[in-house]
C-alpha cells in the first residue's frame, strides 16, 4: 500500500474543494453581477476571517478559518443563505432596487442556479482538456475477451459480439458498459447484442465483487465479465472535445442520481455515504498518483457538488429554487412561516446527514475498529 504522508491529504483537500468552493460562489457572484445586485460578502470557509479585502464595488473578500464551504451574501441578505433581512424594503429606492430580494423571480433563480451550473462547466472543461491532450476515449462497445463461469459465459455470449444498448440505453463506447451496470447492485440486464447480420436480445444478472484498491480502500461494483478490445482514444478538435465532455459529465450525473436514489429507497446501506474526510482521504490518494489524477478527481467532485447543492432541500440552492418555483406558478412567495419551517428542516437535515457521513468518515479510517479493540 502507497504511504501517503500526512501533509499531503491536507494539502490537496484545500486543493480540491478551495477552487471548488470559489467556482461554485463566483458563479452566484457574476451572475448576480450581471443582474444588478450587489454582494457584500463573498466568503471561501466558514467562521472567523484569517484574509479578507474589500473592492471597489463594496464587497468584502474573506477567507474563513473552517475551509468546508462558502456563500456570497447579496443586499438585502440577512445571512450566508438568502433569507430576506426584514429591513431591505425600508432602504432608499436606489439601494432597493440592488438587493437580492427585489429582484424578479427569474433574476433570482438564474442567479442561485448559477452556482451548481458553474460546476457541471468546470468539470466539462477540465475533461475536455483532458480529451484535446489525450484524445477521447472511443473503444467501441465489442467484446475482446469474456471471463469463464462469468455472467456473460453463462449467458453465451462470443467474442466479437457488439452491445448495442442495456436496459434500452445506447451504447457507444465500452466505457457505457461500465457505467450501466457496475453501479446497478446486480440487477437483471437486459441486452441488446449485435452478432454478424443478426440482432438478438438477452438478459442476464450481473454478479458483485469486492473490489480492493492500491491503498485499501474497498468498494463494490457490478460485473458481467467481459473485456473490451484494444483501448481506442481518437484525436479530437476542441468542439468534439467539449460535446465529449459534456457527454461524459451527464453520465457521470445520471450516475450520482441513480446512487442517490437507491441510498433513499434503502436499496444501498448509507454506511457507503462519505463526508469532508473521505474527500480528504481520497484527495492525498489521487495526489500521490500525480496532478492528472487529482485533477480528474477535481471533476468528479465538482459534478457531486453541483448535483447535491440542486437537491430541493431548504438551505441548498436547489430548495430556493423550488421556493421560486412556487413564486412563479402562484404568483407570491411562500408564506413566511412555512419557508421559515422549512429552513428549519433543511438545517436539522443537513446536520443529521453530516453527523452519519463523519460517523462513518472514521470509521473509514479504522477509529471505532480501534475503539472496539481497546474496550475488548
Amino acid at each position: 500500500m502507497p504511504d501517503v504522508p500526512y501533509w499531503l491529504y491536507v494539502l490537496a483537500f484545500l486543493a480540491v474543494l478551495g477552487p471548488l468552493v470559489f467556482v461554485h460562489e463566483y458563479g452566484h457572484y457574476i451572475v448576480g453581477r450581471w443582474c444588478g445586485v450587489k454582494a457584500d460578502t463573498f466568503s471561501i470557509g466558514f467562521g472567523r476571517k484569517i484574509l479578507g479585502w474589500t473592492d471597489k464595488r463594496g464587497t468584502e473578500w474573506k477567507i474563513g478559518w473552517l475551509p468546508l464551504g462558502g456563500y456570497v451574501q447579496f443586499a438585502g441578505d440577512r445571512d450566508a443563505v438568502s433569507q430576506p433581512d426584514a429591513e431591505w424594503q425600508k432602504l432608499p429606492s436606489a439601494e432597493r432596487s440592488h438587493t437580492f430580494p427585489a429582484q424578479p423571480v427569474w433574476k433570482r433563480a438564474a442567479i442561485v442556479a448559477a452556482g451548481p451550473v458553474t460546476n457541471f462547466l468546470f468539470a466539462i472543461a477540465i475533461f475536455a482538456g483532458f480529451f484535446m491532450a489525450y484524445g477521447a476515449p472511443q473503444t467501441p462497445p465489442v467484446i475482446g475477451d469474456i471471463a469463464p463461469k462469468s455472467a456473460g459465459a453463462e449467458a453465451k455470449l462470443q467474442v466479437g459480439d457488439r452491445i448495442v444498448a442495456i436496459n434500452g440505453r445506447t451504447m457507444e463506447t465500452f466505457d457505457d458498459i461500465r457505467m450501466a451496470v457496475g453501479y446497478d447492485l446486480g440487477k437483471p440486464a437486459r441486452l441488446e447484442i449485435e452478432r454478424g447480420q443478426e440482432r438478438f436480445d438477452l438478459t442476464l444478472r450481473p454478479r458483485i465483487i469486492t473490489e480492493t484498491d492500491a491503498f485499501g480502500n474497498k468498494s463494490e461494483r457490478a460485473i458481467i465479465g467481459i473485456l473490451p478490445t484494444k483501448p481506442v482514444f481518437t484525436t479530437v478538435g476542441p468542439l468534439t472535445a467539449v460535446q465529449a465532455a459534456g457527454a461524459q459529465t451527464w453520465n457521470l450525473v445520471r450516475m450520482t442520481g441513480h446512487i442517490l436514489g437507491q441510498f433513499l429507497t434503502g436499496q444501498r446501506s448509507v454506511k457507503e455515504m462519505g463526508g469532508p474526510l473521505r474527500i480528504a482521504k481520497q484527495s492525498g490518494e489521487m495526489a500521490s498518483l500525480g496532478p492528472e489524477a487529482l485533477i480528474y478527481f477535481v471533476a468528479f467532485v465538482s459534478i457531486n457538488l453541483g448535483f447535491i447543492n440542486l437537491l430541493p432541500l431548504p438551505m441548498l440552492d436547489g430548495g430556493h429554487l423550488a421556493f421560486y418555483a412556487y413564486e412563479a406558478v402562484r404568483r407570491r412567495p411562500a408564506p413566511a412561516a412555512a419557508q421559515e419551517w422549512a429552513f428549519r428542516f433543511g438545517f436539522a437535515a443537513i446536520v443529521t446527514l453530516m453527523l452519519v457521513v463523519t460517523f462513518n468518515d472514521l470509521g473509514s479510517f479504522g477509529l471505532w475498529d480501534g475503539i472496539a479493540r481497546l474496550i475488548g
